[in-house]
């Protein structure tokens, strides 16, 4: 039952938060991050009424997808290369989360106009600028915005970000708010509605919520602590 009362526990959570910024119940959805966790654990979820999940690696998400029921929703979080770009549109994904760069998107573009789809994807952001991390920068964002909502068979759905650690979760705020700032106003230069802001993670949620999210992302505090495996011995 551990999953099923966490889940209840952030769903509690989440309204609460949408409550205090004045927001209509339900305006958020919960992303249920199953990197990791073996298809036993999503299926505790998905009993429990859990029908959004995230995966960080495509074939991890391939090796789960069959053996979940086919209503589950899947959203690719991590990294994706672009040798991998058609696999990934093949499998039938709601969402490509992490879009970090104009080549990547041109990418996307180029091959679901081959398949005959429509992708649907976040444009990553790295709103606090970290030199180590992906995503574009704010300002490189808005200076490419003309030829990112060009691209045709691909629809920008909105944006999403990490932000940088933060010693409490009060701490996420500002690049929060930052990501809900920038999409007003690329939202409002058009010609995109961009209605999805995927932010906040297990321990800052509820800031996300306050701030605009629409969707977050929560892995840990739904299924417990992760155990990644050990790397191979060096030579």
């Amino acid at each position: 039952m551990y999953i099923q009362d966490q889940l209840r526990e952030i769903r509690a959570a989440i309204a609460a938060a949408e409550a205090r910024a004045g927001r209509a119940a339900g305006s958020v959805s919960l992303l249920a991050v199953s990197k990791t966790f073996p298809a036993e654990d999503v299926q505790q979820a998905y009993d429990d009424g859990q029908r959004l999940f995230g995966e960080n690696r495509l074939q991890e998400a391939m090796e789960k997808m069959p053996a979940l029921p086919p209503d589950c929703r899947w959203h690719l979080i991590g990294p994706l290369q672009r040798n991998k770009v058609r696999k990934a549109l093949e499998q039938g994904l709601e969402l490509i989360e992490a879009v970090d760069s104009l080549r990547l998107a041109e990418t996307i573009s180029r091959i679901a106009g081959e398949l005959g789809c429509t992708a649907r994807i976040l444009l990553e952001v790295n709103i606090d600028a970290e030199p180590t991390k992906h995503g574009f920068r704010p300002e490189e964002l808005e200076e490419i915005w003309p030829q990112l909502t060009a691209l045709p068979s691909l629809e920008i759905r909105g944006l999403m970000c990490i932000p940088a650690p933060a010693p409490t979760p009060e701490g996420s705020r500002p690049a929060f708010r930052a990501l809900r700032l920038l999409a007003e106003q690329l939202r409002a230069r058009g010609p995109l509605p961009l209605p999805e802001l995927s932010m906040g993670m297990s321990h800052d949620f509820p800031i996300a919520v306050e701030e605009g999210a629409t969707i977050v992302r929560v892995g840990s505090a739904i299924f417990g602590k992760r155990s990644y495996p050990a790397p191979p011995p060096s030579a």
